[in-house]
């Protein structure tokens, strides 16, 4: 069993900056994938960074560039760091774990980029 917490939502100007946190109740190294997702009313969750056991990350398209995905295995959290951001990026923004072939989700923090 994994509990996620995410902080560090808000509301922001276009062009400003965030930072995500995730805070795990397990050892992060022992996950295999932890991963931050968004979604807006109506539409598909979307996978936007991912960062693997070994450290490796991966970005959507969308954010390559202006997002960047970190962790502090000291700390069990992992961090979305989000820079220039767009009114696009508003979302509800999700913390992710692939532990043990399961899937665990956070809460959610909300992020809304005022134009």
């Amino acid at each position: 069993q994994v509990q996620l917490v995410e902080s560090g939502g808000g509301l922001v100007q276009a062009g400003g900056s965030l930072r995500l946190s995730c805070a795990a109740s397990v050892n992060i190294f022992s996950i295999s994938t932890m991963n931050w997702y968004r979604q807006v009313p109506g539409k598909q969750r979307e996978l936007v960074a991912a960062i693997t056991r070994g450290g490796s990350t991966n970005y959507a398209d969308s954010v390559k560039g202006r997002f960047t995905i970190s962790r502090d295995i000291a700390k069990n959290t992992v961090y979305l760091q989000m820079n220039s951001l767009k009114p696009e990026d508003t979302a509800v923004y999700y913390c992710n774990a692939d532990y043990i072939i399961k899937d665990y989700w956070g809460q959610g923090t909300q992020v809304t980029v005022s134009s």
